[in-house]
């Protein structure tokens, strides 16, 4: 009966396991939490588009336009923001999320769910399941992509490169708004104080940046919390003073909602209207935010920010700023669209809430970078750094103290370099068109392979968003000499780390694929008699002697409980390679031997009778578990009492058997009499905790000489920044006198 009781409770270890990693954890929120956290997006995601009236009509504009003009700019600008925004990102990409996760990259991983397209890590691929679809229910254009897809090596490097690509231009994005934002915020202040000199700018500017990266470690939810209204003030002020301007001037501009006024403009300026469009794209350079920062917020609360308040107070702010200009008599309105068209008496007001908008909008670039390294590093393409989740309500809202102070660095480097928002303002824009396009290809992959939407209406959305974006993409392109430069270039640098460590990985996995051994290959178990066979893990224990590969010595056991730390959570008779080098170096093994794997659950706590799951681990090894800890993202579990706490758990295991079986507590039998003995025995010892240290060469090959060069020097690259970030247990608290590494040599 215990056999049997083991054979279940291994079942149930799988199946929780299964569950772990396999089931959906994204979050829906209704009612009063839907509506707290569109309050948080509204001040985290819009307070970069949010400012774009700033400067759009100064970017576009060089003289003072005809009314003609003016409405053919307002007209791509209306129509930018539904098809681009609303349409499109709002109604269609917020729906392609991974387990609620956005950005390209989330795209790029929800296609590897539903095509065998990428490499898994061996450690988990076993028990995470792909979504695919059976062939014989997707459309003949769908088999056909997928089957180009997984088949071709050469789209799979093209598209991981394409995904990684995208995440890389909106974190670079990242550290160029910051600076953008803040310096814009501080130089309109010359409106009143038209002698404010550079230097004092960019001062102020810099310590704005530093105390707005202080406030980061608050969390999303606090930061949001408190920006919102900043943002509310600033687009119903806009609304306001567009509204007064839109009665009191021109309303005939409300004639640019017909598209014909735009396509005229194009045609009738020619070059220079295809030149203008890369200062009218920065009516929604900062859409990409909206994506990006999903995890945070859920998709329903970013469509009810956005279409019942973002969007009709842009909307009529650009509106009421071309009614305006279209009557302006000093023709200068044109050059600082927003304070020149406000209304008399609140030049002040508009001068604080626009100072206060400006510097809330780095946040939404801040917070993307933050959502999109979290996924990066989820997927294996960039090293463990710490991450802080900040709320127990939001699960997936984090904050990485390393990437917030690069980043502070990094804006404050480049406001300083820069100084001023004329040379900056070449550099933008670019990165966030890029994105969109690359979006768009992807989404279309999705549509045809995982929502099985007909070609035919894909080929036509295909063509319609591509094609906007495209036209806008050719005029920003120019900008690339000027100064864009300097956010590919980092855009690029970002990428190739990405997929560097991603290749180093995957070299690395291949290398540790060789040590999954199973405990038959490293030792020798004679076959049970008739007798032992009828009593459970806790009988008398023999030597154990290893097999003729690794020496065949005999191994005898030694006083004290050994726990071993498994950071793959083996499974059924596998060893981890700790306890096989452990054993080959000091060839002997603990009384008790626990193989400790601990795996995060995407909740902030695991209740304590949930946390731990415990199976025998080698049923010809007496006295040897296998322990999995469920922990919370909030649950601090590595304390200086875990060897006592696994103790008391393995107790009440032992004990449950005898429960499950009938027997009762008063009453046990001789076998788990003996376990418990062997158990107490070992913890009165000593209890030691045992890691692994892998130390990693390089295994020079055989081949083109060329080929060996690039490879070891690839190689190098990878480990120097394996051998320089954080270890997955750097949290590691708890008595070092009992602390045991073994290290040893691994060559990929």
């Amino acid at each position: 009966m215990c056999e049997v009781w083991d054979i279940d409770n291994e079942e149930k270890a799988r199946q929780i396991a299964d569950s772990d990693l396999n089931q959906s954890h994204k979050q829906n929120h209704k009612g009063f939490m839907l509506l707290w956290l569109a309050w948080q997006s509204t001040g985290v995601i819009y307070g970069d588009i949010g400012t774009s009236p700033l400067y759009v009509y100064s970017s576009t504009f060089t003289s003072q336009p005809s009314w003609d003009d003016l409405v053919g700019s307002l007209s791509i600008i209306i129509w930018s923001l539904i098809l681009i925004v609303s349409v499109k990102y709002c109604f269609i990409v917020l729906s392609a999320d991974d387990d609620g996760q956005g950005g390209t990259f989330a795209i790029y991983s929800l296609l590897a769910r539903h095509a065998n397209i990428v490499r898994g890590d061996p450690n988990t691929s076993g028990m995470v399941r792909l979504q695919r679809q059976l062939t014989g229910d997707m459309k003949p254009p769908g088999r056909t992509v997928r089957a180009f897809l997984e088949n071709s090596a050469a789209s799979q490097i093209a598209l991981k490169c394409i995904g990684v690509l995208g995440v890389s231009m909106v974190m670079a994005d990242g550290v160029l708004t910051p600076a953008q934002s803040v310096l814009g915020a501080i130089q309109g202040i010359r409106v009143t104080n038209p002698e404010l000199e550079t230097s004092a700018i960019v001062g102020i500017s810099c310590g704005i940046l530093v105390f707005l990266f202080l406030i980061q470690p608050f969390g999303t939810a606090k930061v949001g919390t408190l920006f919102a209204p900043v943002v509310i003030v600033w687009l119903l002020f806009n609304f306001c003073c567009s509204i007064y301007n839109l009665i009191l001037h021109d309303y005939t501009v409300l004639k640019a909602f017909s598209p014909h006024y735009a396509f005229a403009y194009l045609v009738r300026n020619g070059r220079a209207g295809w030149e203008s469009l890369g200062g009218l794209l920065l009516a929604f350079t900062g859409v990409e935010a909206l994506f990006a920062d999903l995890g945070a917020f859920g998709k329903r609360s970013i469509q009810l920010s956005w279409l019942c308040l973002v969007f009709p107070c842009l909307l009529f702010a650009y509106i009421g700023q071309a009614a305006y200009i279209s009557v302006d008599s000093t023709g200068e309105a044109y050059t600082n669209p927003f304070f020149n068209t406000l209304p008399p008496g609140t030049l002040y007001f508009g001068l604080v809430i626009a100072v206060l908008a400006a510097i809330v909008a780095s946040q939404a670039m801040i917070t993307s970078s933050f959502q999109l390294l979290s996924q990066v590093m989820r997927l294996s393409y960039f090293p463990h750094i710490k991450t802080v989740h900040t709320s127990r309500r939001f699960h997936d809202q984090v904050y990485m103290p390393l990437a917030n102070w690069l980043l502070m660095i990094g804006t404050v480097v480049v406001t300083a370099v820069y100084n001023n928002t004329t040379s900056l303002g070449n550099a933008y824009g670019v990165c966030v068109i890029i994105v969109t396009i690359i979006t768009t290809c992807m989404l279309s992959l999705v549509a045809i392979i995982i929502w099985r939407i007909p070609l035919l209406i894909v080929f036509f959305c295909f063509l319609t968003f591509g094609g906007l974006e495209g036209a806008f993409m050719s005029s920003a392109l120019r900008k690339v000499p000027d100064g864009a430069w300097f956010t590919l270039l980092l855009a690029v640098v970002l990428s190739s780390i990405f997929i560097l460590w991603r290749w180093g990985k995957e070299q690395q996995w291949t290398a540790e694929r060789e040590d999954r051994i199973a405990s038959h290959q490293l030792f020798q178990f004679s076959r049970p008699t008739s007798k032992e066979s009828t009593g459970n893990s806790a009988k008398v224990q023999k030597p154990l002697t290893l097999t003729p590969t690794f020496g065949g010595d005999t191994i005898p056991t030694v006083s004290g409980l050994g726990i071993f730390f498994d950071k793959i959570g083996t499974t059924g008779n596998l060893i981890p390679k700790v306890f096989t080098q452990f054993i080959c170096k000091f060839k002997s093994r603990p009384d008790v031997v626990i193989f400790f794997h601990m795996r995060p659950v995407s909740v902030p706590t695991v209740p304590i009778e949930e946390r731990f799951v415990l199976t025998r681990a080698i049923p010809n090894m007496p006295s040897t578990y296998r322990l999995t800890l469920r922990h919370g993202y909030m649950d601090d579990v590595l304390t200086p009492n875990l060897g006592s706490i696994i103790v008391e758990q393995l107790t009440s295991f032992i004990r449950r058997a005898t429960e499950v079986t009938g027997s009762g507590q008063e009453n046990l039998p001789e076998a788990v009499r003996q376990e418990l003995e062997v158990l107490e025995k070992a913890k009165d010892s000593q209890t030691v905790y045992v890691l692994g240290k892998q130390l990693m060469r390089i295994r020079w090959k055989s081949g083109n000489l060329v080929q060996r060069i690039a490879r070891g020097l690839l190689l190098q690259m990878f480990l120097w920044i394996r051998e320089n970030s954080r270890a997955k247990l750097a949290d590691l608290d708890m008595d070092y006198n009992n602390l045991v590494e073994v290290g040893f040599v691994k060559e990929i």
